[in-house]
């Protein structure tokens, strides 16, 4: 009887726990889940007004712009919104000395100045469907993990089969896993090719604050860029061609210039990229404690060099300004999360919701397959905590690196050929290498590589066992007298890797080309100084290979032995809580598909004494301007405009251009560039950040903490017109005023 009060007890606290504003929802669901709470909260329109697939709906301008964000359409002519940080990869490959859109801006004063993107992508949803039942045919609780991996994916293959022929292989159709491998979908989707820069402010406005400001509020980042699709003269996907036409959508958003007030309803429509919401304590205490530190030690050794680089030299801030940014990205938010996570008490409160399902599986002898989980758990993170480093440390300091990149890139292709190999064969190598080292170089520079190596290598050294140690360290240990400064010059002195001459000469003169008949009949044979060899015995690639090696067989076995036991337990833990809280709603964790979140505009307090409003205004970017520091320099035209107050129909109700708002939707990594939309579906902002005291939601929400932050539509319009003068693109917009 005592037992069956305490599982009483704890539903009703664990129920609570489900905030109100918390969640990452499948948009299919909401009328069965969500609506009622929405439209309670503000909302105006329907479920189906945002997902349907038998009309137009907001989903139809949404999309997965490139690899890792979210875009929005904005006109009729597949004029598209996302972040100037998710464009950056692309105003950065544009930009030069001459053409320096980073530090500028880029704006098309027409369609034809548009610039093309070869390799980038926008993604939209057509539908998704619930296939559980089809993926999981066959599979029995009998089964090791193994074979049921094995089944499920076999089943995933037959699945994605047949949706394919049903649509005659005309979308890009996947299959991905919810709730630990508890429920299956289908996502079907169109994928447009030819995308192209449209129009993107100065890094001064798109990036302004830096790193200082990256995941801060105040904010004052006006983080936005344009893109336009193009498709063929049947408004299908295609890849690029002069002949295409700007992409006509089925739906676009229409863009309110009302602004917010606190507690007005938002929602935010997009693609996050991957929570831990349901993982045991054990897996946060080792990424708390063990990864995210090592992790935030490596960047920020990466991170000083390349920093005084960009701030001593214009031309390297150019080719390292993207590779910057990724890096100070993670390295500050893991830094948040991590103090957010101790804040909140996490692991403890992850303990606490343990012992009671521990509780809860031993009070009723239907729940025996739950009962050894929690210590289960235990023994496998025993194991795997070091191996999940030295993981995380192979990732940091080898595979990340660009000198391997290099290596990679040249070894890959001619090692695969040799002089046996016909004319055609070696000339097809030479120019894929030709074009791959010609990009590579382009944004790299020998000094900053050298400093960046000489850093890391000595932290791997230092910060893990020897058992996880290359072979090759013994080089540096032998021929240099363990400095690992010497062994690393000798790397670079030595490696045609990384020496742009040698290595054009031996792509040019390796292997050599086959000679022809009177050539063998008249001429001597000339030998090449070059041999595949030269590769083996390059000091880069032998030290590459040795960590390779190191990671294949010293690391990759543990974990490859352990993750399917953390997978099995992770999918019956996620049942049992489930099972246990038949009452509570549970959202499934992020993993890059089209998701829903909805909360209100609020302000809120970050640490004792500190109030913060829930907007921001053209006033803070003034007061930190800095023409000292790159990224507190504000352009002149900009503090002309401010200073006659000339901000056209742009300016909120009490006379200012406001900026950034914040609200308390749950977003995460993906969201980047999301559509905000209010309780009327129009577009009033653009996603791309979180308050640095609410980066641990991707582990542990806190409706106190958590905001997202958002641009303020009508900024991104202000500096389109008034600034980039691309008044024209304003006009393909409906703007509700």
């Amino acid at each position: 009887m005592k037992n069956r009060i305490i599982i009483i007890l704890l539903f009703v606290f664990i129920s609570s726990q489900l905030h109100a504003d918390e969640g990452l929802w499948l948009p299919i669901f909401l009328n069965k889940y969500n609506i009622e709470d929405m439209q309670k909260k503000g909302f105006n329109l329907t479920a189906e007004d945002i997902y349907d697939v038998n009309k137009a709906s907001m989903k139809d301008a949404v999309m997965i712009f490139g690899g890792g964000c979210t875009g929005e359409l904005i006109s009729n002519k597949g004029l598209l919104m996302t972040n100037h940080h998710c464009g950056f990869g692309q105003i950065q490959r544009h930009s030069s000395m001459e053409h320096d859109y980073l530090t500028d801006g880029f704006w098309a004063m027409n369609q034809e100045e548009e610039l093309p993107n070869p390799g980038l992508t926008v993604t939209f949803l057509v539908y998704m469907e619930d296939v559980t039942t089809k993926i999981l045919e066959g599979v029995t609780d009998k089964m090791t993990e193994k074979q049921r991996q094995t089944k499920i994916k076999a089943n995933i293959s037959k699945t994605i089969a047949s949706v394919n022929k049903k649509h005659n292989e005309k979308y890009l159709v996947e299959v991905e896993s919810f709730f630990q491998n508890n429920q299956y979908f289908v996502f079907v989707s169109q994928v447009f090719k030819d995308v192209r820069l449209v129009g993107a402010p100065p890094s001064a406005i798109g990036k302004f604050g830096g790193d200082t400001d990256n995941w801060m509020w105040p904010r004052h980042t006006g983080d936005f860029s344009l893109f336009r699709i193009y498709a063929d003269a049947n408004n299908e996907p295609a890849v690029y061609s002069p002949k295409n036409k700007p992409f006509k959508p089925k739906k676009f958003f229409p863009i309110s210039l009302k602004g917010v007030q606190k507690g007005d309803f938002t929602l935010v429509f997009g693609y996050p990229g991957s929570t831990e919401e349901y993982i045991p304590s054990y897996a946060v205490e080792l990424t708390t404690e063990v990864i995210n530190p090592a992790k935030i030690q490596i960047r920020d050794a990466k991170l000083k060099v390349i920093n005084k680089a960009m701030n001593d030299d214009r031309a390297t801030r150019i080719k390292y300004a993207s590779k910057q940014a990724g890096i100070a990205n993670g390295w500050k938010k893991w830094q948040g999360e991590n103090k957010g996570l101790k804040r909140l008490q996490a692991i403890k409160k992850k303990q606490e919701l343990e012992k009671n399902f521990q509780l809860w599986a031993e009070s009723d002898p239907n729940n025996e397959k739950y009962k050894n989980i929690l210590p289960d758990y235990k023994k496998v993170y025993e194991i795997s905590g070091d191996y999940e480093l030295a993981y995380n440390y192979f990732l940091e300091c080898c595979y990340f690196l660009e000198t391997y990149k290099i290596a990679t890139i040249v070894s890959k292709n001619y090692l695969e050929i040799d002089e046996s190999s016909s004319n055609k064969q070696i000339d097809a190598t030479r120019s894929t290498v030709i074009k791959a080292t010609t990009n590579f170089y382009k944004n790299f520079d020998l000094e900053v590589d050298k400093n960046i190596f000489k850093n890391v290598i000595k932290l791997y050294y230092n910060g893990l066992d020897k058992k996880f140690h290359p072979k090759e360290y013994s080089q540096a240990k032998f021929s240099h007298g363990g400095d690992f400064d010497k062994y690393v010059d000798f790397i670079y002195e030595n490696s045609i890797f990384l020496n742009q001459e040698k290595l054009n000469d031996f792509i040019d003169n390796y292997p050599a080309p086959k000679r022809s008949f009177f050539d063998k009949l008249f001429k001597k044979k000339e030998e090449s100084k070059y041999s595949r060899k030269t590769i083996v015995n390059d000091p880069l690639y032998r030290l590459y290979t040795s960590y390779l090696e190191a990671y294949f067989y010293n690391i990759l076995p543990v974990i490859e032995e352990t993750e399917p036991m953390i997978d099995s337990l992770n999918r019956n833990y996620m049942a049992g809580l489930m099972e246990m809280q038949k009452d509570k709603i549970f959202y499934p964790d992020a993993n890059f598909t089209l998701r829903v979140s909805y909360g209100i505009v609020d302000t809120y307090f970050p640490k004792d004494g500190v109030k913060y409003k829930y907007f921001t205004t053209l006033d803070g970017i003034i007061e930190k301007d800095n023409p000292e520091i790159y990224d507190y320099k504000v352009p002149t035209k900009l503090k002309e405009l401010y200073n006659k107050t000339d901000y056209g129909q742009y300016a909120d109700k009490d006379g200012s251009m406001h900026v950034c708002f914040i609200a308390n939707n749950h977003t995460s990594g993906g969201n980047s560039g999301s559509p905000v939309i209010n309780a009327d579906g129009h577009l009033i902002g653009v996603n791309f950040d979180r308050c640095w005291e609410g980066t641990m939601s991707d582990i542990m929400f806190d409706p106190d903490q958590c905001r997202n932050i958002t641009l303020d539509i009508r900024y991104a319009l202000f500096i389109i017109d008034k600034l980039g003068g691309a008044g024209y693109l304003i006009d393909e917009m409906e703007l509700v005023k």
